[in-house]
């Protein structure tokens, strides 16, 4: 069996069989949980071969479909599932027609969950989604009592449509990139709790166990928070909105504290998406952050809300020192007409900016709506490259800090 080729996104799963078409009906699952062509068929000695080279990083899972014609090959696949378990990856067995013996042999070789074929309906999704779970859950008990001293940076967009939540989700993504030979942590939270969009932004489920942590933060700790995780391509931590429109104040001032608190202990960075709303713990995200990213655009709506918020923050001697402003969809380097309104503006709202985001076109609305990155959807489009560099300098900034404490 010839591997399939990827050429959207990076492989994710792949699916193990020698004989893959009597699995067929599960392709229709795996295309929902794996879209864009992220899963692959592959044959066992293909498989073998791919993790005695090292599994690519990307790999999140691997399926090992066994059906009655395998039945004279359990030694030989339970070997080969105990190689893919010590190479870190989880196993899911896809049984069809194999007697109890077999499937005792098999599951004692590593394998993490079983699924009958044909499979019930949303079965794979649900297996998935504890896999998923797991991991947040183990990255988070692994990251326990390490003493990080992760830093905070809250994302804020003065008014909505101005690419906060976009620029939040790509910097956290490359953030994670940038350092993960550095072997540090990244973790993104959404605290848009009504309408918030980093899951979609992400393609990542909603979890009934947010709102638990949530609506119970006196008692939240290291464990109900790992539970509250998800985690985006193994690299990425995600704390999600919940799945229904909460209040903004369902968390007070002190919960926010121990919730970064919780956060930073385990994670070097943690990035925040912040509503728009203004809330009684914002000034706690102010106070509590390395830098505070604010974005904006250059119209008149955005002018006249960010000289509101200038204005709340100086009457109650906040830390405007800390503030970080964006410009987003600056100008392009011909545009003098565009440069000197943004440098006009600046001036009569007493500000500079720090990040000049380009306009990267209609090809990053797709990449949200389709629940990608920009360095996986558009490596190439400028909106991303200026946030790799932003995510680079940040990295570079915090490493040469933390190292002249230390």
């Amino acid at each position: 069996m010839q591997l399939r080729r990827i050429k959207s996104r990076p492989v994710e799963l792949y699916a193990v069989a020698d004989n893959f078409a009597v699995f067929q009906a599960i392709g229709d699952e795996l295309r929902g949980e794996f879209p864009d062509d992220a899963w692959a068929p592959i044959g066992y000695a293909e498989m073998r071969k791919l993790v005695a080279a090292g599994a690519p990083e990307t790999l999140e899972a691997v399926l090992v479909g066994v059906d009655a014609a395998d039945e004279g090959r359990v030694k030989e696949i339970a070997t080969l599932i105990a190689a893919v378990k010590a190479s870190g990856l989880p196993v899911i067995l896809l049984a069809k027609d194999i007697g109890p013996a077999s499937m005792h042999a098999l599951m004692r070789a590593g394998a993490d969950d079983f699924l009958p074929y044909p499979t019930p309906e949303g079965a794979l999704a649900e297996t998935m989604e504890r896999l998923r779970n797991r991991d947040a859950a183990a990255e988070m008990g692994q990251a326990k009592g390490r003493g990080r001293r992760g830093v905070v940076l809250p994302v804020y967009g003065v008014s909505g449509g101005v690419g906060s939540t976009t620029f939040a989700v790509n910097l956290a993504w490359e953030l994670a990139l940038e350092t993960r030979k550095a072997n540090k942590r990244v973790c993104i939270m959404d605290f848009d709790f009504q309408y918030g969009s980093v899951a979609t932004y992400l393609d990542l489920p909603r979890l009934e166990s947010i709102f638990e942590l949530l609506s119970e933060a006196e008692t939240m700790d290291h464990d109900s928070l790992a539970s509250a995780l998800t985690s985006f391509q193994k690299r990425l931590a995600v704390l999600t909105a919940p799945m229904d429109a909460l209040p903004l104040d369902i968390i007070g001032p002190e919960d926010v504290k121990k919730l970064l608190s919780l956060a930073t202990h385990s994670y070097d960075f943690v990035i925040v998406d912040m509503p728009t709303t203004l809330t009684h713990w914002t000034e706690t995200l102010l106070h509590a952050a390395e830098r505070f990213f604010v974005s904006m655009e250059i119209d008149m709506r955005s002018a006249q809300n960010m000289l509101r918020f200038l204005r709340t923050l100086k009457a109650e001697d906040l830390p405007i020192e800390k503030l970080d402003f964006i410009m987003n969809r600056a100008p392009g380097f011909a545009d003098m007409s565009g440069k000197a309104r943004v440098k006009r503006m600046a001036e009569s709202l007493g500000i500079e900016y720090s990040i000049m985001l380009p306009d990267g076109g209609k090809t990053v609305t797709q990449a949200c709506d389709h629940g990608s990155p920009l360095e996986i959807y558009a490596r190439s489009n400028p909106l991303r490259k200026e946030i790799r560099r932003v995510a680079r300098t940040l990295a570079e900034s915090v490493a040469a800090a933390q190292a002249a404490i230390a």
